[in-house]
């Protein structure tokens, strides 16, 4: 459980450089997509090649074969904002890469709903990323411990050597430890180089010094080197998020707020309980860590693998946010590892993500696993309250209701009419958005803008 007197790192360091923006953007939804584009463009001083960035997606063909191999063609995602986010009393425009229907709105609402009536805050414990070596056939594991701590000091001379420029940065190789892992192939020994990755996720250097020190340590233990490589629990890296609301504001849908807290805490205790439940559970928070992790060209299934596996810590898969009830307040948190980056490969080669970094504003490494972590908390704290009380396809569908109006035909304030005429009926279905719309237009109107 994370520390409730835990204070933010990028709250210790507020930039006076930085351009004060508020995030409450009123009607935002309601624009059209130009008009967004150039609210936004005026807020953030985005330049025309900014803008032009984001309407054109920005990536090129040549772009995307020096990406990855094989190159094909390119396929797009939607890019949103998520408004109303105020974090260690700082307001952030929120980038996410998304397809599913629901999750910024989500994120915008629940945002919104804790500014008014609460308090957000974020920490993260650092950079220090964890590099593998394994070491198997050893005849005696302790005597190798021993050995290996002997020679640390060389070893991780030996591992600065490889990256100077992280190093004078003030990160790089900082220490040695080893484990012992019983497996089915006999005990092994498990080298841990911790590595301060500074604004970097990390996965370039921490491989390259651990591979250069994998056969230094077999030389040294007289051990069978197997393999070296990061691992993606990172749990030397965490960031923690608590939100604070006022429960009596927490009313929706015919239930009172005190009732939506109690109702909310229990569903909490069953995700935490019942590992079926806690997978749907922590997808919800991911949902808006996922987003922001591609908007900012950041390994996203890195971080779901460590996520899952800090959830499963403890021996069973639990929820990775918590929630209480204290002093007519609904507390929720959430822990989990978060490595990030600010610097190299996709961040720096890809066009629309510098954009939106730009629009995002955050500085430091740290910062972006904040400003993450609770989008990841309130994601999670907006599903639970609308699984609580109206059930999760209401909102869901809604929104879901006009992209089937757009694909049956529908266009202009048809496209509204169509929607809230599926959402009244009950019945959100491609076919009967075909039907409203063929009606509508039977009666003389036309389906085009």
């Amino acid at each position: 459980m994370m520390d409730q007197t835990h204070h933010s790192s990028s709250a210790q360091k507020l930039d006076p450089d930085r351009q004060p923006i508020c995030s409450r953007l009123s009607g935002f939804y309601n624009l059209e997509v130009p008009e967004r584009l150039r609210r936004l463009a005026e807020m953030m001083g985005l330049s025309q090649r900014d803008q032009w960035q984001l309407l054109q997606q920005g990536l090129t063909l040549q772009d995307a074969d020096m990406l990855i191999e094989n190159v094909v063609g390119l396929f797009a995602m939607p890019v949103g904002i998520a408004t109303n986010f105020r974090i260690n009393n700082r307001d952030y425009l929120v980038p996410m890469v998304v397809e599913e229907t629901s999750v910024i709105a989500a994120a915008s609402s629940a945002a919104k709903l804790v500014r008014d009536y609460g308090n957000l805050t974020a920490a993260a414990s650092g950079q220090i990323m964890i590099g593998q070596i394994q070491i198997a056939s050893l005849p005696d594991i302790d005597a190798a411990q021993s050995e290996l701590l002997a020679a640390k000091p060389q070893l991780l001379d030996v591992a600065n050597m490889q990256d100077p420029v992280l190093v004078k940065l003030g990160g790089g190789a900082i220490d040695l430890e080893t484990r012992r892992v019983q497996t089915e192939s006999g005990p092994m020994l498990v080298a841990h180089l911790l590595v301060d990755a500074r604004d970097a996720m990390g996965a370039n250097a921490v491989n390259t010094m651990a591979e250069t020190l994998g056969p230094m340590l077999a030389d040294i233990t007289g051990g069978e080197l197997i393999c070296q490589i990061i691992s993606n629990l990172a749990d030397r890296r965490l960031v923690r998020a608590r939100m604070e609301v006022a429960v009596e504001a927490l009313a929706k849908a015919g239930y009172s707020g005190p009732d939506v807290a109690s109702r909310l805490v229990k569903a909490f205790h069953w995700a935490d309980a019942d590992p079926y439940r806690a997978a749907t559970h922590n997808k919800g928070a991911m949902n808006a860590i996922d987003a922001i992790l591609l908007a900012t060209g950041n390994d996203w299934r890195a971080v779901e693998a460590g996520a899952h596996a800090y959830a499963a810590r403890s021996g069973r898969y639990r929820s990775i946010t918590t929630y209480r009830i204290e002093d007519g307040r609904l507390i929720g948190e959430i822990e989990l590892p978060m490595a990030v980056g600010l610097v190299g490969g996709v961040t720096r080669l890809h066009p629309v993500v510098k954009v939106l970094l730009k629009i995002l504003q955050v500085h430091s490494a740290s910062e972006l696993a904040e400003v993450i972590a609770a989008a990841g908390l309130l994601q999670n704290f907006s599903a639970m309250r609308s699984l609580v009380t109206e059930g999760i396809q209401r909102g869901h569908m809604s929104l879901h209701a006009r992209n089937l109006a757009v694909l049956a035909g529908a266009r202009g304030d048809l496209i509204d009419r169509v929607a809230k005429q599926m959402i009244i009926e009950g019945q959100v279905r491609y076919h009967r958005a075909q039907e409203i719309l063929a009606k509508l237009n039977g009666h003389g109107e036309s389906g085009e803008s």
